[in-house]
């Protein structure tokens, strides 16, 4: 009896209180919140971190499994009661991933907000250094600039949604740094049309580029066409137009990269490089011929244009060959570790992107190939100064010295527009935009300054193509080129 009396006692002053409804209301809220737990996807499994980009057993490593840490919009710290791991990489479908890195002094901060999705933030706070700097450690898309240089600007971001990207701690070994590594599916290209970026870079530079590529095939079509041009001059005028096309040509493909993967990006620039150098040896020896030929005594013997030629030939590609095999050499042998990334720009509604990393030459190979080129304009200048000293010693011209004397002339021309156009290329490579906006420029003017001087100011090259076009009249013919034609009595036309 004192037992049932208990019992009755007990249920009236505990259980009771407590009514059905709210004991239902109270395990129904636990539920659902459990049910809708925050989901985070998790590369590895629950067990595994990150090793170097590959998952490994935290405990092989006494590491600690990945334990995600929840922000808010404004960056503070929240608590989130329930989560659960969604396991795997994700799913992109058609766009492509990029790995981001947060290991403290990198500029990338991964935040994992309250409702799942990552926030992405930039700070544009970094000094890069080529020789030292490490791409996991400094930037995660990888750009090195060739000196240092401080670079600060509003930061950025990007939230990516809860099925669009994974995270997990992550440890390199090489410099036993821990931090947290995300795989992230890259954005579809939204493009900002009103962008100056997107339309100086995506719009204006392939277009200056094809408009180059025009005048400078038009400079060399002429210039082999007409068979008084057919001189030594004219074909070192013919085959440094052509190296020129072939350089806006490789420019060209580079400014598309959507299609482009890291061994094609690579070629491009190699076949950009050596078109380069090709165009300034010819260039060079270009004002050696003038040079030579002024300081012979008699500029009438001489061997023919063609065998000149081929000689010229033999000399100046195997220079470039030469030099091309150190440049890719070094690059490959020499320069591991501190090989550069391009980093490319792509544009959303609302922020610049970087799309993916692509390899380029290291600077080891870039200036393999670039400091014979800066070697041709002292020698260039030698050439200038000492035919300049000839030029004004000379007191009777004859015809063949007008020639050379307008060649002389061209070649000092060529010689300004080429050097300017190559040094706005080295400071496009620095950190500012402007500088690059100024290359896109200066990369049309110099057609347009080429086809001026090789073309519209030479005043004998006009004739002839009004006489050939306009007038339809045979052209003079003559292994000597168009200087013999004025001595032997042909149509006078001046230079």
């Amino acid at each position: 009896m004192y037992f049932l009396h208990y019992m009755w006692l007990f249920m009236a002053f505990v259980v009771w209180p407590y009514t059905e409804a709210e004991v239902g209301e109270i395990d129904l809220n636990d539920l659902s919140e459990q049910q809708n737990s925050v989901q985070i996807n998790k590369c590895c499994e629950e067990n595994q971190v990150m090793i170097d980009r590959v998952c490994r057993l935290a405990e092989l490593y006494n590491e600690s499994v990945w334990i995600p840490q929840f922000y808010a919009e404004d960056g503070n710290k929240v608590k989130v009661k329930y989560f659960r791991y969604i396991l795997g990489v994700p799913n992109c479908a058609t766009t492509e991933q990029r790995p981001i890195y947060d290991l403290g002094n990198s500029e990338d901060k991964l935040n994992l907000l309250s409702d799942g999705q990552l926030k992405h933030v930039i700070h544009h706070e970094m000094y890069r250094d080529a020789m030292t700097g490490d791409p996991l450690l400094t930037n995660s898309y990888g750009l090195h600039d060739v000196i240092t240089i401080p670079e600060i600007r509003e930061p950025s971001f990007y939230i990516h949604s809860q099925n669009k990207y994974c995270m997990d701690k992550i440890l390199m070994t090489s410099s036993n740094k821990t931090g947290q590594y995300a795989l992230v599916c890259i954005p579809e290209v939204k493009i900002n049309w009103r962008d100056t970026g997107f339309l100086m870079k995506k719009v204006l530079n392939p277009i200056f580029h094809a408009i180059a590529m025009i005048l400078f095939l038009s400079v060399a079509i002429i210039y082999f066409i007409l068979p008084t041009l057919r001189d030594l001059a004219g074909n070192i005028i013919t085959t440094i137009n052509v190296c020129l096309i072939v350089s806006q040509a490789a420019g060209l493909v580079r400014i598309f990269t959507e299609f482009s993967n890291h061994v094609s990006f690579m070629i491009t620039d190699i076949i950009l490089y050596i078109s380069l150098l090709g165009a300034f040896f010819w260039l060079n020896s270009f004002g050696f011929y003038i040079w030579k030929t002024f300081k012979s005594r008699n500029v009438f013997l001489r061997v023919t244009d063609v065998r000149k030629y081929c000689y010229y030939s033999s000399v100046v590609w195997s220079c470039v060959v030469l030099m091309a095999s150190m440049a890719i050499c070094a690059h490959f042998l020499l320069d591991t570790g501190t090989t550069t990334y391009r980093k490319m720009k792509q544009f959303s509604s609302s922020i610049l992107l970087d799309d993916v990393e692509q390899e380029t030459i290291g600077w080891l190979g870039i200036a393999i190939f670039f400091t014979p080129i800066a070697f041709t304009f002292i020698i260039n200048l030698f050439f200038y100064i000492t035919t300049l000293k000839v030029i004004k010693r000379i007191n009777i011209y004859g015809r063949i010295h007008y020639k050379l004397k307008g060649c002389f002339d061209l070649f000092m021309q060529m010689f300004l527009i080429m050097t300017l156009t190559w040094l706005f290329l080295l400071l496009s490579w620095l950190n500012f935009d402007g500088l690059l906006y100024a290359y896109v420029v200066v990369n049309l003017l110099q057609a347009i300054l080429i086809f001026y001087v090789c073309i519209i100011r030479q005043s004998h090259v006009v004739f002839l193509l009004r006489k050939s076009c306009c007038y339809a009249e045979p052209l003079p013919t003559g292994e000597w080129g168009d200087e013999m034609t004025h001595m032997n009595g042909g149509n006078n036309y001046g230079y």
